[in-house]
């Protein structure tokens, strides 16, 4: 088992059953772990139907009992990818933003040598469709901002669309990673490269959901400004 794609849900019902037959039709061949937070809309058990009737040997799901947030639904996922070996361990999302055609271009990346691969939206130009113009000149001036108070220089450190070797996430002590909303994706880049090792941004076009609800709002925000300032200045 190498490749481990997570993800996260709370009533993703209109999506998941596109993202996986997405996902599942991609060579070379990727295994799905989807971390439900308790979704009323029955995502949870859509997945276990086909899970049992269809991808019987490559989706797999750990339900939680209710919204515990983005960070700890990954760290669980994490967490659970070490346990079975798996080699390369993605984060993407549920509602079809990702495009899982980028997938092998993500674990290429890795496997030329980085120890994780970002799905960039800024990398070449800005690669965003379907967002109003504030939610642009929103995430935009973050990535500024995060650049600007850690030193880094990855250009789309809220990217949520990554690849980890194991390796990277072993480096880790993922008991001790601290932020659940956006802040948690620029924590997990920062500490991996406070620690020197290899980040390489992969041009990708982020498409806004189409069905569903999104999950932004105003403490996720809260939590990257000054979540930003805590990474910097005390850890």
């Amino acid at each position: 088992m190498a490749n481990l794609v997570i993800i996260p849900t709370y009533n993703e019902i209109e999506n998941i059953e596109t993202i996986l037959a997405k996902v599942f039709a991609l060579s070379p061949s990727f295994d799905v772990l989807i971390v439900d937070d308790g979704s009323p809309d029955g995502t949870a058990n859509a997945v276990k139907i086909l899970a049992q009737n269809t991808y019987t040997k490559q989706l797999f799901l750990q339900e939680r009992a209710g919204k515990m947030g983005l960070g700890t639904a990954y760290i669980h996922g994490f967490k659970w990818a070490l346990e079975r070996n798996y080699e390369y361990i993605f984060e993407m999302d549920a509602d079809l933003s990702h495009n899982p055609l980028d997938l092998p271009r993500l674990l290429n990346a890795c496997e030329q040598g980085a120890a994780m691969s970002i799905g960039s939206r800024y990398i070449s130009g800005v690669n965003v469709v379907n967002w109003p113009l504030f939610r642009i000149l929103l995430s935009y001036g973050a990535s500024f901002y995060v650049k600007l108070v850690t030193g880094m220089t990855i250009q789309d450190p809220t990217a949520g669309f990554v690849c980890y070797t194991r390796a990277a996430l072993e480096s880790l002590n993922l008991d001790k990673i601290e932020f659940i909303g956006y802040a948690f994706q620029i924590e997990m880049k920062y500490k991996i490269w406070r620690q020197g090792l290899k980040l390489i941004e992969v041009p990708i076009v982020f498409t806004d959901r189409t069905k569903g609800q999104s999950k932004m709002h105003v403490g996720i925000i809260k939590e990257a400004i000054f979540g930003v300032l805590k990474l910097k200045f005390f850890s």
